[in-house]
């Protein structure tokens, strides 16, 4: 009996050091920082020792390619996967960059919105995969595509949080209370436990005075947390892409990597 309870401590402890907290990262305007966001905070969040999978639902693939995958010469994707034409194992690129795992995606996605009209539980078909290996990693990371798509649906019935990443522009809130309306919906009819992990700011332009009145803006007329980090528009950032790594690897002091790595640090210390 007290082998049983020294020993009990420590099998709970292990299990609580990988939790699989799953984010979807989304918001159905193209050109807000989601790729660049999905890409850098997973970087940062590994490069402080946190195991991390990305997982690329975007049929533009860009967030393949930004880790230096050759998107269009992969056999294994996220949409066999998803047809059953391969293992959820076979289609992990393990450590892409260190702690980092990713399931590429490519424009055969596209396809898969057809494909899966008629399938049994089609809003569930990515949570099916991801479920029983979510605790091998502190955190999965989904890139979304930029609409409101099956692909999207099925990053929002696997995942726990969804972190949506808005441009500091004019039509910002315009695009956030259509997405905050999909969460909803989706946590009423198909994810309980759907929760918003909240707004980060992309492009920030300290120069500009639009930039400062859209955070002010947002901030007066949401709910849901907006972190106090806030990414500012960096060239760096935008240079990362095309070198097929993250902006940590890329320019480990650039205001782009340092924002990421204060993001993170809030990602890992917000608590549900």
């Amino acid at each position: 009996m007290l082998i049983t309870n020294l020993k009990q401590p420590k099998c709970s402890a292990e299990m609580m050091r990988r939790m699989g907290r799953v984010i979807a990262i989304a918001n159905q305007k193209g050109g807000v920082g989601k790729t660049t966001t999905s890409i850098n905070l997973s970087a940062a969040l590994a490069e402080k020792g946190k195991k991390v999978l990305v997982i690329d639902t975007d049929p533009q693939g860009n967030t393949t390619s930004g880790f230096g995958i050759e998107k269009n010469n992969i056999e294994c994707t996220i949409y066999e996967m998803m047809i059953g034409e391969c293992s959820v194992f076979d289609s992990i690129r393990k450590n892409i960059v260190e702690r980092v795992d990713i399931i590429p995606a490519n424009v055969d996605l596209a396809a898969a919105e057809i494909e899966l009209i008629d399938a049994e539980s089609k809003e569930y078909i990515l949570k099916k995969y991801i479920d029983p290996i979510k605790d091998e990693y502190d955190y999965v990371i989904i890139d979304c595509p930029p609409s409101l798509s099956m692909l999207t649906v099925n990053a929002m019935t696997t995942a726990d949080t969804v972190l949506v990443p808005i441009q500091c522009e004019y039509y910002a809130l315009e695009g956030l209370s259509q997405l905050v309306h999909t969460v909803n919906l989706v946590r009423e009819r198909l994810n309980p436990k759907l929760e918003m992990e909240g707004v980060v700011f992309t492009m920030f332009d300290s120069r500009t005075n639009l930039s400062l009145q859209v955070v002010e803006n947002v901030k007066s007329h949401i709910d849901e947390k907006v972190y106090k980090t806030i990414i500012p528009r960096n060239i760096r950032l935008a240079e990362a892409p095309s070198y097929g790594i993250p902006i940590n690897l890329y320019d480990s002091k650039s205001a782009g990597a340092e924002a990421y790595r204060l993001l993170a640090d809030e990602i890992i210390e917000r608590k549900f």
